[in-house]
């Protein structure tokens, strides 16, 4: 069931035009997946799927690299090229040209668009949204992770908050296990204060899981996940 309300539409002059606004019902991981999997009765273990997904991301990855497209059941992939080039003998340059990868809805994905059943509400919950960090010791915004230094978080309805053992704050790395941080020093719904981790060498993103939404708790939390990839030299 896909929650929605109805919103003044201020891009027209009209006062009878609305735009509906969507609610998430939850935003799921790797991990959430994994979980909904085995409860749906999976013959495989989790470590075998953590293993089957894993190899399956990275042999997508792969065949992008080398130029190939991909074509499943939940996605299709196309490449596009960016930029002009000054005439027909002109090559390709990274300063002026950037190669596109397309992502375009599988049949899978087509087929449960199709099937999703709108429920309109009164009013819409404030989206859970992480907008922007800084690593405190490097002073970077949305860009660097200090380990053992300190990170400053902005966003929206992110106090982290709830009696499930899934809320908090965790660093994902692009492979290898999941970090919690264990140091929250602020907890505000548009602002958190967290001590990083000792964090390998990597490129990583961040997640907040709550049960925190608009002043009130939520009976199962939800997730965010930052928009934006974060090096740890």
């Amino acid at each position: 069931m896909l929650k929605y309300s109805l919103t003044r539409n201020l891009l027209t002059d009209s006062t009878a035009d609305f735009t509906a606004k969507t609610q998430s019902l939850g935003s799921y991981d790797k991990e959430a997946i994994i979980t909904n999997m085995l409860r749906r009765g999976s013959l495989l273990t989790r470590t075998d799927i953590v293993a089957v997904l894993n190899g399956f991301e990275e042999s997508v990855a792969d065949i992008i690299h080398d130029g190939g497209t991909v074509n499943t059941p939940l996605f299709n992939t196309s490449f596009s090229i960016s930029g002009l080039f000054e005439g027909a003998v002109d090559n390709f340059d990274s300063k002026r040209h950037k190669v596109n990868v397309n992502l375009n809805k599988g049949i899978l994905i087509r087929n449960a668009e199709a099937k999703v059943i709108p429920e309109k509400t009164g009013i819409i919950a404030h989206q859970l949204q992480i907008l922007e960090v800084v690593d405190i010791v490097s002073g970077k915004m949305n860009d660097q992770l200090t380990p053992g230094g300190v990170l400053k978080v902005w966003g929206d309805n992110i106090k982290i908050t709830g009696d499930n053992p899934n809320c908090g704050l965790y660093f994902v790395p692009t492979s290898g296990e999941t970090v919690k941080a264990q140091v929250i020093a602020q907890n505000k719904p548009k602002s958190l204060i967290v001590l990083i981790p000792m964090l390998s060498i990597g490129i990583y993103t961040i997640k907040v899981v709550t049960q925190f939404t608009n002043g009130h708790f939520l009976k199962l939390p939800r997730t965010c996940h930052f928009n934006k990839m974060l090096t740890v030299a």
